[in-house]
């Protein structure tokens, strides 16, 4: 069995541009087992499927314990590395964010999801400011021996702060290189999907950069052409799959019908994931 700080190693490994990682986010020990049974090479949590799962809204709704809880499950259920969505680090200061990585180690996860967007006060987190917290992150992550993948996330897309792509694109770059330099592993700006942007910020940033997946992303194969390094698609796994649930429950409501059990898992399969 990989250590954890072997297992970090590996995960960083992944994080080349040009041939990026796929990351189908778990939000629960079942979950997480199916992807890692279809041979994903790493696993990360969604943050907004782990709230929606203990019945909070998304958006730090849920406490630190709560979400950290739900990462502990996924590590120990399966092998492969995992990472950890854990927003903006459930408050502003650097103690805050420490106390948020120190948690994710503990529960077994090889790197986190760091937003620049604080949900409170509904706008960025001053850059200087996130920088020292991702610095603070970075030492002591290297104190304890485990090379941590901090995904650096800056919001300035996916909350369409300023006013046009043009001021968009120079504020992602210039967090997302701030950023880096501060000892994030990877850059991520979710938000974006049209290719010009996207090529424009790979061009950019000095690092391996993440995109989020929505229906309008080009297809792996033209993001690694684009240079991105990481794919997630978020909690939209999670809302497909409630998508389903609540097709088969109206299904079941107004016709009656128990089609969909032919389309199901099996019970002895789903069995077999934990045995």
């Amino acid at each position: 069995m990989p250590t954890l700080r072997e297992k970090a190693e590996q995960f960083r490994a992944l994080h080349r541009r040009g041939d990026p990682v796929i990351l189908v986010n778990a939000w629960d020990a079942v979950s997480a087992r199916i992807v890692e049974q279809l041979g994903f090479p790493a696993i990360a949590t969604t943050s907004a499927g782990v709230a929606w799962l203990e019945g909070f809204a998304d958006g730090e709704h849920i406490s630190r314990e709560q979400m950290l809880n739900a990462v502990k499950r996924v590590t120990q259920a399966v092998h492969v590395p995992v990472t950890a969505d854990l927003e903006h680090g459930y408050g502003n200061s650097v103690e805050d964010g420490m106390t948020t990585a120190r948690g994710a180690i503990d529960a077994g996860a090889v790197g986190m999801n760091f937003e620049d967007w604080d949900p409170k006060a509904g706008a960025l987190l001053d850059v200087v400011a996130q920088t020292a917290r991702i610095r603070a992150i970075a030492t002591m992550a290297a104190q304890a021996g485990i090379p941590f993948v901090i995904n650096a996330r800056t919001d300035v897309f996916l909350e369409d702060v300023g006013d046009s792509d043009e001021w968009r694109i120079e504020q992602a770059v210039l967090r997302a290189n701030a950023y880096l330099d501060a000892g994030a592993t990877c850059a991520f700006v979710p938000g974006v999907s049209d290719e010009p942007v996207i090529a424009k910020l790979a061009d950019a940033i000095h690092g391996p950069i993440n995109v989020l997946a929505n229906p309008s992303t080009p297809p792996v194969a033209r993001l690694a052409q684009l240079g991105v390094a990481r794919i997630s698609v978020g909690g939209s796994a999670m809302a497909y799959a409630l998508a389903q649930f609540r097709r088969f429950a109206s299904d079941v409501k107004e016709n009656g019908s128990f089609a969909f059990d032919a389309q199901r898992i099996s019970h002895g399969e789903l069995n077999a994931l934990f045995s």
